[in-house]
């Protein structure tokens, strides 16, 4: 058959364009499907690391592994912890590229990942046939584990090494982690595995010590705000500094959460503007850092009215009380580290805000700058768990005014000093009354102890309770000594015979104890009579503990002591040591202090009844 003649206008078949299919054809009202433009990246992945350089924050980690590389020392397994969006997962693909990074030229490991290996392109999609992934968080079974242990025999396909990467290793089973351990601690030459976990404490320490641990670092505020001023600019957005410092204090150290909030930030601005510090505040319920240094600066210059309309004036402009209490403490931590360490103190703020700072810790001591955090951080708890945030702001304001108003101790000392002088020389009325040595010299204290008659006896031994205690205690019988202290009311104490009325829970035997103990010392046999029908005197414990109480009576009735008590709101005064006499047969003022003393629980006990 003879060829047929062609048209030179007809096309050629391949050249034609192919009719449209069904799926091709816009519905109407809608845009073809192949009008439609690419999908959006987010920040956070579109400026993911792609080499050690890129990696901000963790200076010690590429530090340590660039000289494993290049001494041929490299691990054959890593644990990767940190907080979220620290970069464990990037770090993971990247030590994954650098051992099986290979060009024309490099034909081993190398950290270097410039210019892009033969395999880095497919290990950073999570595609490559010799690097594996898995989420433990989903797949958290022993069968997993086994499926992993079954490929580990067989060696890489095209890459070096065959790398295992367990992210959120921490979810595994037990079983699991047991099923690991053998292969993880003598793995094939070929195979490398790499840990990723935020919470490290949940990992076993047998596969802890089996691995090469790195702890990825919150990534500093300063550090952060330059990481987000760079790629800002990049995406052709003009974002405040002060917006830029904002969105990294919210990140905590985070840089996916920081990257994250300025990708919300970029785009609640008006198409091209800029992004202005309160656009990122209101987007973040954030209060105005400026105004939060006015509030506090009226609070510690005890400006009440000015400090509590600034802080209904934030929070009607809508700044979330606890973020506010936040920022307290930032900036009275700030004010901390400026008065301890100086100059050389770091604070990631404006040169305006430090010189504030500055200001106001000058006029504070660092002893008052702890006792303002501690009221702060109190005041932070109370706004969380109170039913009315703001009224629980406002309190906090009024007790951190309420602190700052105290004096210092060394001030304190100083008042006292000048109360103590002025009640000296007055009239003397205000001076302290010196304690009675004992309970005869109370006014109203109980029936004092019968003495001993006044016939002679030949009998040798202790005539009074005291006697009694410290002959037992110089025998160092220490269970005897603590019941005849607690439990031992005397009636009558005079050679050879005891009779006592045993206290509220007196062991049973303590007379027979008593008996055996006393003849033992005297060689002579005692009457000990605990059942006596007859009241008897205080036992040794509460003289002991009411001569306490009267004194720290007598103590708070002082001027000096008012004086002090009403400078610092709740205080309690606990104890009272009275001083030795200054030398041997000179009037003493007060009662020894006996080594013995009631415990302060005890004393409370006591107040309260």
């Amino acid at each position: 058959m003879d060829d047929f003649d062609r048209d030179p206008h007809t096309p050629e078949v391949a050249d034609a364009p192919a009719a449209p299919g069904p799926d091709d054809v816009a519905l109407p009202g809608f845009e073809a499907p192949g009008a439609s433009q690419p999908g959006y990246q987010v920040l956070a992945r579109k400026y993911r690391p792609q080499t050690f350089e890129d990696l901000i924050g963790q200076d010690a980690m590429v530090r340590t592994l660039t000289n494993a590389f290049q001494a041929g020392r490299v691990a054959h397994a890593y644990m990767l912890t940190g907080v979220r969006g620290v970069g464990k997962t990037t770090t993971a693909r990247l030590i994954a590229r650098a051992l099986n990074y290979e060009t024309d030229t490099v034909k081993g490991p190398s950290i270097r990942l410039e210019p892009p290996g033969r395999h880095c392109a497919a290990i950073a999609k999570s595609s490559h046939v010799d690097v594996m992934e898995m989420d433990a968080a989903s797949r958290t079974g022993v069968g997993d584990i086994r499926e992993i242990l079954e490929g580990v025999r067989y060696s890489p396909v095209s890459a070096r090494y065959k790398v295992y990467i367990i992210d959120e290793v921490h979810m595994l089973s037990t079983s699991a982690f047991n099923a690991l351990l053998k292969t993880l601690e003598e793995p094939p030459a070929h195979v490398k595995f790499i840990f990723a976990t935020t919470e490290i404490r949940k990992v076993p320490v047998t596969v802890l010590s089996r691995c090469q641990r790195f702890d990825l670092k919150r990534v500093d505020r300063s550090v952060l705000a330059d990481h987000l001023e760079r790629i800002a600019r990049q995406e052709g957005a003009n974002v405040e500094r002060e917006g830029l410092m904002a969105i990294a204090r919210a990140a905590e150290g985070s840089v996916r959460d920081a990257l994250s909030l300025l990708d919300q930030a970029i785009v609640q601005a008006e198409r091209d503007g800029p992004v202005s510090a309160a656009n990122v505040r209101d987007m973040l319920g954030l209060a105005d850092r400026s105004r939060v240094l006015d509030l506090l600066s009226a609070a510690l210059e005890g400006r009440a009215k000015d400090a509590l309309e600034e802080l209904r004036a934030q929070y009607d402009a809508g700044a979330d009380p606890q973020v506010l209490m936040r920022d307290v403490l930032d900036y009275l931590h700030a004010m901390s580290r400026i008065k301890a360490v100086g100059e050389d103190a770091e604070i990631a703020e404006a040169r305006e805000t430090i010189e504030t700072l500055s200001a106001l810790a000058s006029k504070t001591s660092l002893a008052g700058l702890t006792r303002l955090w501690k009221t702060a951080l109190s005041g932070l708890d109370d706004v969380r768990n109170a039913p009315d945030p703001v009224s629980a702001a406002e309190m906090a304001i009024i007790r951190l005014m309420a602190a700052a108003s105290l004096p210092s101790p060394e001030d304190a000392a100083r008042l006292l000093a000048g109360g103590v002088t002025g009640a000296a020389s007055g009239a003397g009325a205000a001076a302290p009354q010196a304690p009675a040595p004992g309970p005869q010299g109370q006014a109203g204290a109980p029936e004092p102890e019968p003495e001993a008659e006044a016939e002679a006896d030949d009998a040798t031994g202790p005539a009074s309770l005291d006697e009694l205690v410290a002959l037992v205690d110089r025998e160092r019988d220490i269970a005897l000594k603590r019941d005849v202290e607690r439990y031992v009311r005397p009636v009558t104490v005079r050679a050879p015979k005891l009779i006592f009325e045993a206290a509220k829970g007196a062991p049973s035997d303590l007379g027979g104890r008593l008996s055996a103990f006393l003849q033992e010392q005297t060689g002579a046999r005692w009457l000990v009579d605990g059942n006596a029908d007859a009241r008897g005197g205080e036992t040794l414990h509460e003289r002991r503990v009411r001569e306490h109480r009267e004194t720290l009576e007598r103590a708070e009735r002082d001027p000096a002591m008012v004086r002090l008590l009403t400078l610092f709101p709740g205080a309690e005064l606990l104890s009272v040591e009275t001083p030795q006499p200054p030398a041997a047969g000179a009037d003493a003022m007060d009662a020894p202090a006996d080594a013995d003393q009631p415990s302060e629980d005890t004393i409370r006990k006591e107040r309260r009844s």
